[in-house]
């Protein structure tokens, strides 16, 4: 979902290049000069408002997180946040999904989340969905050997195309969950903002976990 424009946003962005970067395509393989501690690498495309990838960098102060988005509204919400905490194994990209072989070097990163990403329904949409087999093709280059891609969406439809996209590009799958939150073998899950209302209305969301 689009957000309105933010007049704030820009100039908190420009005041915190220690926390942001804009379309970094001169950061591959030096990421972890951006954190305190060189970590495993987990990055989430597509961080919405930021509260998915904040909550796994406080859960997890072992790794390292890169959140990545599009819209610099919402990259400038989750910058807001990072100024307040000032979390040293979180890092956020202005930047677009369909260039990580630019902003990554091969096999840096240690596991990659897509969450509730814009599911593009429509047909000659498809080569949009971050599910489609050439999005595929870049995790699998910027992502270490079985490290996990997780998916979740409340589109059952775009839930259905994942699930055959990743297994025609011959991945694995760990889990495939109709119902993450009603599932006994999802026991870690962390809610993003769209889903914690989605689910409290009664929605059902899906999961997909799994390596090249």
């Amino acid at each position: 979902m689009r957000l309105r424009n933010k007049t704030w946003a820009k100039p908190l962005i420009a005041a915190h290049p220690e926390l942001i970067l804009v379309r970094p395509e001169n950061m591959a393989s030096q990421w972890q000069t951006r954190f305190d501690k060189e970590q495993p690498l987990y990055l989430e495309v597509g961080s919405g408002k930021g509260q998915f990838i904040v909550a796994m960098a406080q859960a997890h102060p072992e790794h390292n997180f890169i959140a990545l988005e599009l819209q610099e509204a919402a990259i400038a919400m989750i910058l807001k946040k990072q100024v307040a905490l000032k979390l040293p194994n979180l890092q956020l990209v202005l930047g677009d999904g369909a260039d990580l072989t630019d902003y990554f070097d091969d096999s840096e990163i240690s596991g990659l989340f897509l969450n509730f990403s814009d599911p593009w329904p429509k047909t000659r949409h498809e080569k949009r969905r971050l599910t489609y087999r050439n999005f595929l093709s870049q995790y699998q280059a910027i992502m270490k050997p079985n490290a996990l891609l997780q998916f979740k969406t409340d589109n059952q439809g775009f839930f259905e195309y994942s699930l055959v996209s990743l297994n025609n590009f011959g991945m694995t799958f760990e889990l495939v969950s109709l119902d993450v939150h009603h599932d006994k073998r999802v026991t870690d899950n962390v809610p993003t903002e769209y889903e914690e209302k989605f689910s409290a209305d009664g929605g059902r969301i899906y999961e997909l976990v799994a390596h090249f």
